[in-house]
């Protein structure tokens, strides 16, 4: 078909093809085909579950008690298993991860590299404290209901234990399992998400308890057993269930836990649960229930005596709790949607004053904007525990580090504190929800909870910095040789590319699909929809990738291929300007048709020496065709003569493709932006050049200019070229 365009545009579009032949092609807009899961009965290929889709269930009964005076846990438990999966299983595998810290069993956490000069006392007390301390889970029994023992063999942190009949579809089993662990001091060990910290001004202990019961292994669609083994950095995949949990301790500690305090009559004295019930009512502050004299006064005391705490959660992957007598506790209401959560936080008087003002507002903070920006939060309490360092969640409860030395805390750790109470209370959605495996994709909870984590501290906190898409450069432009893909298997990453790979690069990622690529209308309520899809499911890349292309009607395989299966990175360079001027030729004679028009090339170093002219001549017929009586000639002359075009020409220097975002700065002051959508680069995946019809003069030309896209390079995203001040140079010129 022949479209009636004007000659000097056509000659236009094909000297800038002759002059900028395609590059070997790359397949940056293929399909992801087997990159990814297939769909099928289980999964859609529009990222829902399917009309099949199954996955198992564990309901727990756990009795449990913590000496203190040995640092033991003691714990006997029911595990009821459904087989919900069409297949018999003829036996079942347990998650122990307590075994991580066993002597004699493979530590995966490397706490120990190489020796240089010398050696602290710090690293070899990672060598040497873990030979002599008798950790990791003893596992007295494992029973059927009826009493009769089970076969189990335990291999590092996994335990398979072997039924006398297969487990058929749609049948349930019990297990009766006693153990018990010695808790771990916390400063021992790297990368500890649990145990204890002890306090040796007063001599008590604060007890984190996670991980800490044998639970059972995901058994899905895609993997089968998920019994990859525990090697601290991959964490959890778990099966959702109802806990049932009592918990004795000795009789001045506090306790905060996963669910609902059933006895809270027989926990606390009169005026503590006047507290509490003020607390339910105030949705504006928090009120303390037990309060920092009380606390003071607990530390003193150190009970021999003990009492037994009773939770229960319903819906949920794990259970976790905190005991200690050092504990200040407050609490407040949050409404959300017309439901009343409790927000709470505890806390030693090490914390204050910071945690009393801060902790318990931030879970308020984060519940409210995560819920608007997925579902509501459906468990009836989310508590902040402080501790001295790291943060870990678990559903209702989070550890947090971060408090004062000595009274005081910098604005800039004071950030870190809230920022991450955020964080890990974010992780209620991601991954205690919407349940994907941790230890094979590790981005998938931790990018799309900071993802989430980063709106709330912009939405709540602006006087904080937030991450935006230029945080993710100086990791972007880092050694090839040593990064990673985003798809990488979670504890087969580098710590080079941790941080960036499982947090930051994937939140920019998402930043830039809602901001950039298709829009916060859409991209808002296709993320919604995707968390609803898979709220108390287990989700995989494919379900994320699928849902956010179909709910938006946007194909973003380029953008998955490249933020996640590549290390490339954005570094689009304008490399040269033309500046025209349309001038009228009425003598078609005349017209030079090999260059169109031009008498000489006008790629230009600025725009001090003015345009070049083109010369517009009538569109032969051979342009027309049958549309020659839609084509107003001599209108078309009149509406562009004495106009300015523009030819830019754009280099893909990094690899990824994506959108291109133009600035012009006209003579009167005033600016424009053109937003170019990806597909301008699938005919030639390095190199894009592309002519814009302007009514005022240009002095200046910006890719990118609010920093959206990510550039690592923008000092080639500049017409004329503007060197940048570095942040050093910057400081040196306020100095002076």
């Amino acid at each position: 078909m022949r479209y009636p365009i004007l000659f000097f545009l056509a000659t236009l579009f094909f000297q800038g093809f002759a002059q900028n032949p395609t590059a070997p092609y790359q397949g940056k807009f293929e399909q992801l085909g087997n990159l990814i899961t297939p769909p099928g009965p289980y999964r859609t290929a529009s990222g829902a579950p399917g009309k099949e889709y199954w996955q198992q269930r564990a309901d727990y009964v756990i009795k449990a008690s913590i000496d203190e005076s040995t640092n033991t846990l003691t714990g006997e438990e029911n595990i009821t298993y459904y087989n919900n999966s069409p297949d018999a299983l003829p036996y079942l595998w347990l998650q122990l991860e307590q075994n991580i810290n066993k002597k004699g069993n493979e530590d995966f956490g490397d706490r120990f590299g190489g020796i240089g000069d010398s050696v602290t006392t710090l690293q070899m007390q990672y060598l040497v404290r873990p030979l002599d301390f008798d950790a990791g889970c003893q596992i007295k029994s494992v029973k059927d209901k009826t009493g009769n023992p089970l076969d189990f063999i335990v291999n590092n942190t996994m335990m398979r234990v072997n039924l006398k009949e297969a487990l058929q579809p749609g049948q349930s089993i019990r297990l009766d399992i006693s153990w018990s662990y010695a808790i771990t001091d916390r400063s021992m060990f790297v990368l500890s998400r649990e145990g204890y910290e002890h306090f040796p001004e007063d001599g008590n202990n604060v007890y984190l308890i996670a991980h800490w019961y044998p639970r059972m292994a995901v058994y899905n669609d895609t993997e089968g057993w998920q019994n990859k083994q525990f090697q601290r950095l991959g964490e959890f995949a778990l099966e959702f269930g109802n806990f049932d949990v009592e918990i004795t301790v000795p009789e001045d500690h506090i306790v905060a836990a996963t669910g609902t305090l059933l006895n809270s009559s027989e926990m606390l004295g009169k005026k503590q649960l006047k507290r509490l019930q003020e607390a339910r009512q105030s949705f504006d502050k928090p009120v303390v229930i037990v309060t920092p004299e009380e606390a003071k006064a607990n530390e003193k005391e150190k009970s021999t005596a003990t009492k037994t705490w009773k939770f229960r959660a319903e819906n949920v992957r794990d259970f976790a709790l905190a005991s200690s007598r050092k504990f200040i506790w407050d609490a407040q209401a949050v409404n959300l949607s017309g439901k009343t959560v409790m927000a709470m936080s505890f806390y030693p008087n090490e914390g204050l004053p910071v945690w009393s003002e801060e902790s318990t507002k931030a879970v308020a903070n984060a519940l409210e904007v995560y819920s608007e920006a997925t579902f509501d939060y459906p468990y009836p309490v989310a508590i902040s525990v402080n501790t001295s360092n790291i943060g870990m969640e678990f559903p209702m409860i989070s550890f947090n580090g971060g408090r004062p030395v000595h009274g005081f805390i910098s604005e800039g750790a004071k950030a870190g504190m809230i920022g991450t109470i955020v964080h890990e209370v974010g992780h209620n959605w991601f991954p205690m929800i919407v349940s994907s495996d941790e230890r094979q994709w590790m981005w998938m909870d931790e990018g799309l909870n900071t993802f989430l984590h980063q709106r709330t501290m912009a939405l709540r906190y602006p006087q904080f910095h937030h991450t935006v898409p230029a945080d993710i450069v100086t990791y972007m432009t880092g050694t090839k040789d040593i990064m990673r893909p985003i798809m990488v298997q979670s504890d087969n990453e580098n710590m080079f590319s941790f941080g960036a790979n499982f947090y930051q690069k994937p939140t920019v990622a998402l930043q830039i699909l809602r901001n950039t690529v298709i829009g916060r209308d859409l991209f808002d309520p296709a993320f919604k929809e995707y968390a609803n899809r898979w709220k108390y499911k287990h989700p995989n890349p494919a379900d994320l990738f699928r849902t956010l292309e179909e709910a938006t009607a946007v194909d973003l395989d380029w953008f998955w291929r490249g933020w996640f299966f590549t290390t490339d990175n954005v570094d689009i360079e304008l490399a040269a300007v033309k500046w025209l001027v349309v001038k009228e030729n009425k003598d078609e004679n005349t017209a030079l048709a090999g260059t169109g028009g031009m008498a000489m090339d006008p790629v230009i170093s600025d725009f001090a020496g003015g345009p070049v002219e083109v010369t517009m001549i009538p569109t032969p017929d051979q342009y027309y065709g049958q549309f020659l009586s839609r084509l107003d000639e001599e209108g078309m002359r009149k509406a562009v003569e004495g106009k300015n075009l523009y030819e830019l020409t754009f280099k893909n220097l990094g690899g990824l493709v994506m959108p291109i975002i133009v600035e012009w700065t006209y003579a009167d002051g005033t600016t424009e932006i053109d937003r170019l959508p990806v597909e301008v680069w699938r005919h030639n995946e390095a190199e894009v050049v592309k002519t814009f019809l302007k009514d005022k003069e240009v002095i200046s030309i910006n890719l990118d200019p609010n920093k959206e896209l990510a550039d690592v390079n923008t000092e080639n995203n500049a017409f004329p070229r503007v060197k940048e001040v570095s942040r050093f140079e910057q400081f040196k010129a306020g100095d002076k």
